[in-house]
């Protein structure tokens, strides 16, 4: 019955986490086990079930609690062969956006070498503008797993053509994490590249790319600005905050005077 295995899953995390406090009595119970289930269970039948071994997924990433070994070799895998062009349409959206959402959890090597090229090729992806469409939301994340070098590599060409998709919420999601890409990038990328691709969206035909360039526009102009003389930082949890010109910008026990949160990707499926 799904009811019996979508309960299991939302049971496998506590479960780990049990074993790992444990592992001296239960060393490979977790990789000998309960990963093979969890694996199994993203290319279930039903959907509820996979929902809920996703959900699973990330908690265990989250928590630290599977091998890199077991995520080069068992979960990048899986989800490189879901998100494949001939995957079925369902199995593929599923699939990269748990690959969007596990990127900030894995080591930036473990990223670019498996996860990467898969996710430039989803950026094109010319069946599915819901596969697009999670790209253009997760791409600030995306770039910031990956750093400044890959990002101008690889990223950058694949988000100018989300930038003009034809479909107009892929062009306001761009809008809405313009900042996040712009700060993984160099003065001269931002300058150069950046710049008068801002300028499209703050004069695209439709309102609603418009109003999110707008409202990013502020955002954007602080990647420009020095921290150590503006004051202007980004926190890991992709907040834009103010520093007090009075502390320290070396202490590391400061509390920011202000924080402007800043969503670097969007839910808005319209």
């Amino acid at each position: 019955e799904p009811t019996v295995r979508t309960e299991l899953m939302e049971q496998i995390p506590p479960i780990a986490i049990f074993l790992q406090e444990s592992r001296p009595k239960f060393p490979t119970a977790f990789v000998e086990y309960l990963m093979p289930i969890v694996v199994r269970y993203l290319t279930d039948v039903n959907n509820q079930v996979r929902k809920a071994g996703q959900e699973a997924l990330l908690i265990l990433l989250e928590q630290g609690l599977i091998a890199q070994s077991d995520i080069e070799n068992k979960v990048c895998p899986i989800l490189l062969d879901l998100s494949a062009p001939d995957s079925d349409d369902e199995y593929k959206v599923e699939a990269v956006n748990i690959i969007c959402k596990m990127a900030s959890m894995l080591s930036r090597t473990t990223v670019e070498h498996m996860l990467l090229p898969r996710f430039c090729e989803l950026c094109s992806d010319g069946k599915l503008f819901q596969v697009r469409k999670i790209c253009a939301a997760n791409f600030g994340d995306i770039c910031n797993a990956v750093g400044q070098e890959a990002t101008e590599r690889l990223l950058i060409p694949k988000f100018f053509e989300l930038c003009s998709d034809s479909v107009w919420g892929m062009r306001k999601a761009c809008a809405e994490c313009f900042m996040a890409v712009s700060y993984t990038t160099s003065p001269e990328v931002r300058r150069s590249k950046l710049s008068p691709l801002f300028i499209s969206l703050i004069s695209d035909t439709c309102r609603w790319v418009r109003q999110a360039a707008f409202q990013s526009l502020g955002p954007f102009i602080s990647t420009f600005a020095n921290p150590s003389s503006a004051g202007l930082y980004i926190r890991e949890d992709g907040t834009l905050s103010i520093r007090p010109p009075a502390q320290d910008v070396n202490s590391n026990s400061c509390q920011p005077s202000n924080s402007i949160t800043l969503m670097s990707s969007s839910t808005d499926t319209t």
